[in-house]
């Protein structure tokens, strides 16, 4: 008599193959999901950091704020926000200008800020002020090389706090006029000196419009005022 014969059919081979393609290709599946949701966890993680860290370095900045006579201190064209402040870290080096703009080119419309080596010479101060403008002007200009990019803005605005209520920094009350008098002419006569200098406002607020698609969008509003002032205003 024969003995009969163990061992798997080809059916059931088959079947089990096919169980455990089934079972692999769902692990496989999960954990291609994971491994996504965790980077887009990461990215809307840096992107949270990053305007965290902007709003931080903007206020720093107006904190730091500096008074250098016949000079405006804020200053915003339209273009750029440019400010005078003390040199991080150690304010005996200096004073840097800060250039704070929005920026539109290849990689899209982003919130920017520049910084300028510190300045110990007037010449270098007047020279830094207007190389900020230049940089909003255009990024292709070698001051690009000190930008940083915070995050996604679709456009943002600017105001002023003065005379009890938030008004356009372009108006006209902005500045403050001083006289001095220079040495004596041919004629005997001083010669007076004329020099307009933006008042420091008690307050600044921005209001930022930050592109859709990120994990912050909208307007955004923040308000900044001057450590000085005083009294119950808001």
């Amino acid at each position: 008599m024969r003995r009969p014969q163990s061992g798997f059919t080809l059916v059931e081979l088959l079947v089990a193959l096919f169980a455990l393609s089934l079972l692999a290709m769902l692990s496989w599946r999960g954990i291609d999901g994971m491994v996504k949701a965790r980077e887009q966890t990461r990215v809307r993680a840096d992107e949270v950091q990053a305007l965290q860290v902007g709003l931080a370095q903007w206020a720093a900045d107006l904190d730091a704020l500096v008074t250098v006579p016949q000079m405006s201190a804020v200053d915003w064209n339209g273009r750029v926000f440019r400010l005078l402040r003390e040199a991080p870290g150690d304010p005996a080096r200096g004073v840097v200008v800060v250039g704070w703009s929005r920026r539109v080119d290849a990689a899209g419309s982003r919130w920017m800020r520049w910084q300028s080596p510190p300045a110990l010479t007037r010449g270098q101060l007047d020279d830094a002020w207007r190389l900020a403008d230049a940089w909003a002007q255009n990024s292709g200009t070698a001051a690009g090389a000190d930008e940083v990019a915070i995050t996604g803005l679709l456009d943002w605005q600017i105001f002023y706090y003065r005379s009890d209520a938030w008004t356009n920094p372009l108006s006209s009350d902005t500045t403050n006029t001083t006289t001095a008098s220079t040495p004596l002419t041919t004629s005997g006569t001083p010669t007076p000196t004329v020099t307009r200098a933006a008042v420091t406002p008690d307050g600044i607020r921005i209001v930022l419009t930050l592109a859709p698609g990120q994990t912050i969008s909208g307007d955004l509003t923040r308000d900044w005022v001057r450590p000085t002032v005083g009294g119950r205003r808001s």
